[in-house]
């Protein structure tokens, strides 16, 4: 057998000794920190059998806490979890967005500091980027960071700060040097979110769910020690921390692990169209079915071809925007074919007269609205292609 091979059966292995059954296809996700509740003790049994062996981060090395694996492995390991429904073990900002940019542009000290803890799941990051007057164009920015020795004093506010309300610490972009281009005089901080100066206000959404924030700093310490990169050259810094989001948004940043899907497309389409000897009743609504399920096939093979062409492991640089855009322009229309699936029943926002599976389709159709701005609007991503991936002139 070869290393690879072997790998599967052992990981296959453990996973028969330490995956709880009662924890099988259930995609409870766990970001790490205190503040969200305790997971079960189920729950809790998987994730530390995860962490002892390194797979809550499996692609980082095993100084901070991951397992070190090479990108074949890292795969490997994912694909075995996925084959019996394992959830992933940790998830959030930590693992896909801070962790991956510190293991790139932070010191020593500070991944010491922080990597660690996101790996044992005991800090929670939210993100400090867009602002009520800088969102699609964020190098407009006006949160200011000033100089106080070896710390900033930060004032200003961050708008759709997802997760605030359970983070522990925030990685911000702050103005730096007001008189600089734009571009020029942002610095990448960390501070901690306990911070007595951080004021943070949840924002009720049309789903009816408050995953946003917006976030006050009034006067907020943000060590020196904790200045990602150069200051006022945080805007490379950020725009890399931006790849690992779209990596993220389009599937592609996934670790470990694969809970369980509900009933197919196709299945669900069956319900409400019909089953006429095994297909979808309805023409157009099977073709329309057939379509978005042959694209979201031929989507998966590109990106995991994309995955496996891309040997060093690294995040693909801006080709992260294309599958970014194109994971949250087909996520819409799925959504859109759903809510046509279900007719006046795709209509409830609440209520007992509808359909209760309905009434979950319909409210995450309006709160999936934002995958189309997060990491990016489908518009700058475009906008991004055209320059950076295409080459086309301004």
């Amino acid at each position: 057998m070869s290393e690879l091979s072997d790998f599967r059966a052992e990981t296959r292995a453990w996973l028969a000794e330490n995956l709880p059954e009662r924890v099988v296809g259930r995609g409870d996700g766990f970001a790490g920190g205190t503040k969200a509740g305790a997971q079960s003790a189920d729950h809790r049994r998987w994730f530390e059998a995860c962490y002892e062996r390194g797979f809550t981060v499996p692609a980082w090395p095993t100084a901070y806490g991951g397992a070190g694996l090479d990108p074949k492995f890292t795969r490997a390991l994912r694909e075995e979890m996925a084959a019996v429904r394992a959830p992933a073990p940790l998830g959030g900002m930590g693992v896909t967005m801070i962790g991956p940019t510190l293991l790139e542009y932070g010191t020593d000290d500070q991944k010491d500091r922080h990597l660690t803890k996101i790996a044992s799941g005991e800090v929670r990051w939210c993100q400090g980027y867009s602002e009520p007057g800088a969102g699609s164009d964020l190098a407009s920015l006006q949160t200011r960071a000033v100089d106080h020795g070896d710390y900033y004093l930060v004032n200003g506010s961050k708008i759709w700060t997802s997760g605030a309300t359970l983070a522990d610490w925030i990685f911000c972009l702050v103005r730096t040097d007001p008189d600089a281009p734009k571009h020029e005089g942002i610095s990448f901080v960390l501070f901690p979110m306990d911070d007595p100066g951080v004021t943070v206000t949840p924002i009720v959404l049309i789903s009816g769910d408050s995953p946003f924030c917006q976030c006050f700093f009034d006067n907020v310490k943000a060590a020196k020690s904790d200045l990602i990169g150069r200051e006022n050259r945080g805007w490379t810094v950020a725009k890399r921390l931006l790849q690992h989001e779209r990596s993220m948004i389009s599937g592609m940043g996934n670790t470990a692990g694969g809970a369980a899907q509900g009933p197919t497309f196709a299945d669900l389409a069956k319900q409400w169209y019909g089953d006429q000897d095994g297909r979808i009743a309805d023409p157009s609504g099977r073709d329309e079915v057939t379509g978005i399920n042959l694209d979201s096939r031929a989507f998966g093979l590109t990106a995991r071809r994309a995955a496996e062409e891309n040997a060093s492991g690294s995040t693909p640089t801006f080709v992260t925007s294309m599958f970014k855009y194109y994971a949250t322009e087909l996520g819409s229309r799925r959504s859109e074919a759903t809510i046509r699936m279900y007719g006046m029943e795709g209509t409830g926002w609440e209520g007992g007269s509808f359909d209760g599976r309905a009434l979950r389709e319909t409210r995450g159709w309006l709160g999936g609205k934002a995958g189309t701005i997060a990491g990016g609007s489908s518009e700058v991503q475009l906008n991004i292609i055209a320059k950076r991936v295409l080459g086309l002139p301004d």
